[in-house]
Parts: C-alpha cells; sequence; structure tokens
C-alpha cells in the first residue's frame, strides 16, 4: 500500500501545500513551517531537524488541522520517513533496567500508561521489539517527546534517539478508525453498553465535549468537526482496556447557542473563592495567564459572555474544561482539579 502525507504551512490546511510519498531527509526547499497536516494513507515519521532528527513525531491516517493534534513543540518538520505496517500484531517488546539488555525484564504485549506503575522505575535503558511498532513516551499518559521503535534491537536510549532513560509510556502503533464504531447524534450520560474501548474518534458535524467518566465527569476534551486519529495520545486519555474506564460519555456543545451569540467575549478570573480577591478581565485568547498577569492560580470565575476553554497548562495544553456564561464561585464547579489555570481561548464555531 502507498503512503502519502499533505503539509501546510497555516492552520486548518491553509496555505502553501506540499505532498510527500515517499522518505524525505530535508524537507527545507519545499516549505518553511507546518502547521497542519493530512495522512491520507500509511504511517509516517516527522523530525524537526533534517537528516531525521530531533523531536520524532508519529502520525497515523487522520487529519491534524493544528501542532496541538501532532503535540508538536513547534512548527518546525525538516524530515519524514514512512513505513508499511499491520494493526493486527502480534505486539511484544522487552524493556530493561541496564543497558545491554541486562538487569530487569519486562514483556508487553499491550500498551502501557505507566512505566512507573509496571516497571517500579521510570528508566528503560534497553530494548528489544520483537513485533509490531511501538511509539515510546517521555511522559505517562502517553506524553511528551515521542520515539518511533521498529522490531529490532536498542543497547542504549541513544539507540533510539533519546537523551536520557527517563520513558514514562509507550503504546502500540495501530490502524484508525477500525473495527466496530458507534454513532452518536446527541447527549449520552453513558456508552459503557456501546463500546468497550475507544482509539479514534471521527466528527462529522457539531461540536462534541467528551468525558471519561459516566454522568459527564472526570477528563473532559473538546471536540469539533473533524478527524482524531490519535486522540489517546491528544488528551492523555486511555482505551479501558487494562484499566476498565472507557470513554464514557458524550455531551454535545449547544453549537445554536454559538451561532446565535452576538461576537462579544468576556470573562473575569479572580484569585479567590467566592470572586474575591485580585480580579483579570479577558476578551480575547491567552495563550499563557502567567506571562501576562503574573498568576497561574485562579480559584473562581465569572463568564458574562461567550463560551471558554480553560486549560490546565499554558499554550492550550493538558486538561481542560468548558465554562458557559455563568458565575463559578469554586474552580470545582468547573470539574477542575485544582486552581491552576495555564491558558484560556474563545470557544468559537469555527
Amino acid at each position: 500500500m502507498s503512503s502519502k502525507i499533505i503539509f501546510y504551512e497555516d492552520r486548518n490546511f491553509q496555505g502553501r501545500s506540499y505532498e510527500c510519498d515517499s522518505d524525505c531527509p530535508d524537507m527545507n526547499p519545499h516549505f518553511t513551517r507546518c502547521n497542519s497536516i493530512k495522512v491520507e494513507s500509511g504511517c509516517w515519521v516527522l523530525y524537526e531537524k533534517p537528516n531525521y532528527s530531533g523531536y520524532q513525531y508519529v502520525l497515523t491516517r487522520g487529519e491534524y488541522p493544528d501542532k496541538q493534534r501532532w503535540m508538536g513543540y513547534t512548527d518546525t518538520i525538516r524530515s519524514c520517513r514512512t513505513f508499511s505496517y499491520t494493526s493486527e500484531g502480534p505486539y511484544r517488546i522487552r524493556i530493561y533496567e541496564r543497558p545491554n539488555f541486562q538487569g530487569q525484564m519486562m514483556e508487553f504485549s499491550e500498551d502501557c500508561e505507566s512505566v512507573q506503575e509496571h516497571f517500579r522505575s521510570r528508566d528503560i535503558y534497553s530494548c528489544k521489539v520483537l513485533d509490531g511498532y511501538w511509539t515510546l513516551y517521555e511522559h505517562p499518559s502517553f506524553r511528551g517527546r515521542q520515539y518511533f521503535m521498529s522490531p529490532g534491537e536498542y543497547r542504549k536510549f541513544n539507540d533510539w534517539g533519546a537523551t536520557c532513560a527517563t520513558t514514562g509510556s509507550f503504546r502500540r502503533i495501530t490502524e484508525n478508525f477500525g473495527g466496530h464504531h458507534y454513532e452518536c447524534m446527541s447527549d449520552c450520560a453513558d456508552l459503557h453498553s456501546m463500546f468497550d474501548h475507544c482509539r479514534s474518534i471521527r466528527v462529522e458535524s457539531g461540536m462534541f465535549m467528551i468525558y471519561d467518566r459516566p454522568g459527564f465527569m472526570g477528563n473532559q476534551y473538546f471536540m469539533r468537526t473533524g478527524e482524531y486519529s490519535d486522540y489517546m495520545g491528544m488528551t492523555g486519555m486511555n482505551d479501558c482496556v487494562r484499566l476498565n474506564v472507557s470513554m464514557n460519555v458524550f455531551l454535545m456543545v449547544p453549537s445554536d447557542m454559538l451561532l446565535q451569540h452576538s461576537g462579544s467575549f468576556r470573562m473575569q478570573l479572580y484569585e479567590h473563592f467566592d470572586m474575591d480577591g485580585e480580579m483579570m478581565e479577558l476578551t480575547d485568547d491567552c495563550p499563557n495567564l502567567m506571562g501576562r498577569f503574573h498568576l497561574a492560580n485562579f480559584n473562581s470565575c465569572n463568564i458574562l459572555d461567550g463560551h471558554w476553554l480553560v486549560y490546565e497548562q499554558p499554550n492550550y495544553r493538558g486538561r481542560h474544561y468548558y465554562l458557559r456564561p455563568g458565575q463559578y464561585k469554586s474552580f470545582s464547579e468547573w470539574k477542575g482539579a485544582n486552581s491552576r489555570i495555564g491558558s484560556i481561548r474563545r470557544l468559537m464555531d469555527l
């Protein structure tokens, strides 16, 4: 099967584009920046620098309208490789606590969301990939720097491109949009009876918030029209196979209210509970609240106009929460795990 990927200089598949169907060690002549990507077929490893070096990003079939979708650190892509694979299995990987396959060893055939929890250490010094293709991640829950692993022996962490042995999680590279599927057109408070795990999502129309617990509880993630070939990597959620927790809920964002909205956006953040203490007012997006206001903890909030997304980390990353007009006297009222807010943006019908 042939592979094809399209790089776009701007977000949402705008600006100059470049199509590629094979390995390319230097993409400098083709575009200066990359802010969105369509993978039409195959599986690809993208690199920040020429000659397959620097940050790595593993992408499978799907649409990526902004760099957050592939967990990009910058808008720089300078080389790429494609490879053929099957998601039928088998999958086997062995990790070792010392170089040259010495010390404690564990073998896995399923994804591992937390190396520390299973291996009692976050350090993997050597590795054998016996079957299938895998991605290693710097942090737990499939976050941070990525490292593509094809079948073979890796005697030290440098062999897979890492600068240290710290590894938070790893998982199999599988085909997207396959297997049993379920269609949803309205709010659903419990999806347990519909499917037992979920690896990819396609939103054909409307806007949705998904939750990892029944009753619209737990981690949230906002989705608008598009393909989410790797929602687990983007959200840090799991597919329920190991933890017996599924993506249990769809909540439809009221897009009709957004369409009727006049266009003004206004919210007030407060340092203390019950709208007390220092107050900061926002009317536009803010990618870094600490940089702008020198505060990162807000305990209450008043949404005066518009609908907003509040993110735990700067640059619209990490856990996030949907806020509609109203008063939130405590961060628990927007389901926040704590009072930390790193960035905020308006929820617009784009």
